[in-house]
């Protein structure tokens, strides 16, 4: 038999065992439920550009006849945080047409699943006109003519030109292969660093559009493009009731008009004309003195304005539920999808793409862009500094240059001058 002691420690080991079982088995809940969506996440295509690229790529024939195909060429840039990792397709030719894509491997649906588009641009010619945007292509695209009229589900990225054009482009294809741009103004990077720009489209018609894993814009499909009709409509059976003032002003009843306003003349004899010496009324006719502006004459009465205090505002017909309006569930939803692509027009070539990611995990695309960001670009924007230092001291240099050798130049033709002026002045000089 157990001591009433001996059976309270035991009553307390078991219920700090039960509790310890509980916690492990919500542990392991949530462990179970983390390996659920790895397991089931796939990452439909990524690329980070080697030596190898073109056997996973094929460039486009498209512009080619014209001579206005651009080539894409392996480079890290100028700048880069790793000289291997951080190898990309540059754009090599200026004021040229690019393409070039790359097969999945299969056609994907991302039927109730996310939808995760991502890569980098940089670029480092300080880009002045053209795009640096991403497509998501049909199975039934034909890659070797793929161009700017080859139709596309997805374009996605930075888009500059001249001070007028600096946006991110989203655009997404609806069922009827209309391409809708968003209604929305969303920012892109304009400097010439490496930037991470991601899309993220989702099941519930949502969507985010982030760069460098900071949010840009979000919000509803239905209400950012122009997916669906509109769900209201200006009611056709309404009219302006006939007692609605929209009048902002009104005359002011007080405000009468003085009385002989209108009979002081607009212009009068001029009191200081003379009729000149030698008028002859006989031979010239009767001379007239001739007429100046009345100094007194104000122009027409006004009556004054004020506000109108009856003001109902400016009368707009109400809306009304669009009879015409059909909700849908699947705006977000692409069933064919197997190539993604660049498709490009550059005045001044140079940008740099590279960490191209498509897949259905929001979250492995966000860690991807953070380790890039915490590492390679980190590294490169030192090396960006510490070029643009060296340039700058090596532009000074050069400007002091330029100046000391103007001065001396300036200094040296003075005494030449003053040299051939003395000459001239010697006496004597002619006859020698």
């Amino acid at each position: 038999m157990f001591s009433e002691a001996c059976r309270k420690r035991l009553a307390q080991f078991d219920t700090r065992a039960l509790r310890t079982m509980a916690k492990t088995h919500v542990l392991l809940l949530a462990l179970a439920a983390v390996l659920a969506k790895t397991v089931y996440a796939e990452v439909y295509f990524e690329e980070k550009f080697d030596d190898t690229w073109a056997d996973r790529w094929v460039v486009s024939d498209w512009k080619a006849d014209e001579g206005l195909r651009g080539e894409f060429v392996l480079s890290a840039g100028k700048w880069f945080g790793d000289a291997v990792e951080d190898l990309g397709i540059q754009t090599s030719g200026d004021a040229r047409f690019y393409a070039a894509s790359a097969d999945f491997g299969k056609t994907i649906s991302n039927a109730g699943k996310t939808l995760v588009v991502q890569f980098s641009v940089k670029h480092e010619q300080k880009l002045d006109c053209g795009g640096g945007y991403i497509k998501l292509l049909a199975s039934k695209t034909d890659q070797k003519t793929f161009g700017g009229d080859t139709p596309y589900a997805v374009m996605f990225g930075p888009d500059i030109c001249g001070s007028a054009t600096k946006r991110t482009h989203l655009i997404l294809t609806d069922k009827k292969g209309n391409n809708l741009l968003t209604k929305k103004t969303i920012p892109c990077k304009t400097d010439t660093l490496t930037h991470i720009y991601t899309l993220v489209v989702n099941a519930d018609n949502t969507y985010s559009v982030l760069i460098d894993n900071a949010e840009k814009e979000t919000g509803l499909l239905e209400e950012h493009f122009d997916f669906l009709l509109p769900k209201t409509v200006t009611d056709p059976a309404a009219r302006k009731p006939l007692d609605w003032d929209d009048r902002r002003e009104v005359p002011d009843v007080t405000d009468v008009k003085p009385e002989g306003h209108d009979d002081v003349p607009e212009a009068v004899t001029d009191p200081d004309a003379r009729k000149p010496e030698g008028w002859h009324d006989d031979d010239d006719g009767e001379w007239e003195a001739p007429l100046v502006k009345n100094p007194l004459f104000k122009g027409p009465w006004v009556q004054k304005q004020i506000d109108n205090p009856n003001f109902a505002g400016t009368w707009t017909a109400p809306e009304i539920p669009n009879p015409a309006y059909v909700p849908s569930a699947d705006l977000y939803l692409f069933h064919d999808l197997r190539y993604v692509g660049f498709e490009l027009w550059q005045v001044t070539a140079g940008s740099i793409f590279d960490n191209v990611l498509v897949t259905d995990d929001a979250q492995y695309a966000f860690a991807a862009a953070d380790a890039f960001l915490e590492n390679s670009k980190l590294a490169e924007t030192k090396m960006f500094e510490l070029a643009t230092a060296k340039q700058k001291t090596e532009n000074e240099a050069e400007a002091k240059r330029l100046q000391e050798e103007a001065e001396t130049n300036a200094a040296a033709e003075n005494t030449f001058g003053d040299y051939e002026h003395s000459a001239e002045d010697e006496p004597g000089k002619d006859e020698l």
